[in-house]
């Protein structure tokens, strides 16, 4: 991978740039007006491109960048504000000063209505397995600016952590957060949006093991709770209520720990 800066730079995009590649130690390479494609082909290697809003990731033979946005989060949050159901919440049941691991951050969507939920006295944290999209997301939610003040301090909040969650869990106490989540990519796949598509060419691929099912089960101290394909096995066969919504294309499952 290497590090540049849009098409239209100036010294403040440059020196962002440079400061990025240190952080990630990774090459900068001056844009020189130069394409993508043909920074691509000629260091063969992805191109992680620093603009003035947002850090783009063009993975190599590919030209749909993935990039940080609020995506649904920032509508489902204006409906969570204003009263309406939320189907996450119901599935995870989060209140005011919970905690709640994402074990498949992403980019973030579902933490963000996590951290808007449990609010300014709860935790959140979002476990993210590639290192370049953990970089990008957890930089994303300490600047991106949203009209909502309560969702943007919301997006401040939550803690991204890199590494494989199988791992992480494996060193955190009994009954350490109140939800542990899954939201891994659906084995079956459905209409998705470009951004969700080009997130698929970097995301962890892995099957959810029963292991870490285990080890979440162990963690959460209330819920552990799954996302998937309305059609998936996966809550039966790792033992989850499955939460039926007519309506859409992916269910929630959630087991709760009996004390």
């Amino acid at each position: 991978m290497i590090v540049t800066t849009a098409g239209r730079t100036n010294e403040q995009m440059i020196q962002s740039a440079k400061r990025v590649a240190m952080e990630m130690d990774l090459p900068y390479i001056e844009r020189n007006k130069k394409s993508i494609s043909l920074l691509q082909a000629q260091y063969k290697a992805d191109v992680l491109v620093i603009g003035k809003d947002r850090i783009e990731w063009f993975v190599l033979g590919t030209d749909e960048p993935v990039f940080f946005h609020p995506n649904s989060a920032a509508f489902r949050a204006k409906r969570l504000l204003a009263g309406e159901v939320e189907p996450f919440i119901q599935a995870t049941g989060l209140n005011e000063g919970m905690s709640f691991l994402d074990c498949t951050l992403g980019l973030a969507s579902d933490s963000i209505i996590a951290s808007l939920a449990t609010g300014p006295a709860g935790k959140v944290t979002g476990i993210e397995a590639n290192k370049q999209l953990a970089y990008i997301v957890n930089t994303g939610l300490q600047t991106w600016e949203m009209q909502n003040e309560e969702t943007e301090r919301s997006m401040r909040r939550i803690e991204v952590v890199h590494g494989n969650h199988l791992d992480i869990l494996q060193t955190l106490p009994e009954d350490y957060y109140d939800v542990v989540y899954f939201d891994p990519m659906f084995e079956k796949q459905i209409e998705e949006s470009t951004g969700i598509l080009s997130l698929r060419n970097v995301a962890c691929h892995d099957a959810l093991s029963e292991k870490a099912v285990e080890e979440a089960k162990r963690v959460a101290r209330k819920r552990v709770v799954l996302k998937d394909h309305w059609q998936s096995d996966r809550f039966d066969h790792l033992g989850f209520t499955r939460l039926v919504r007519k309506s859409s294309k992916f269910h929630y499952g959630y087991w709760e720990k009996k004390h």
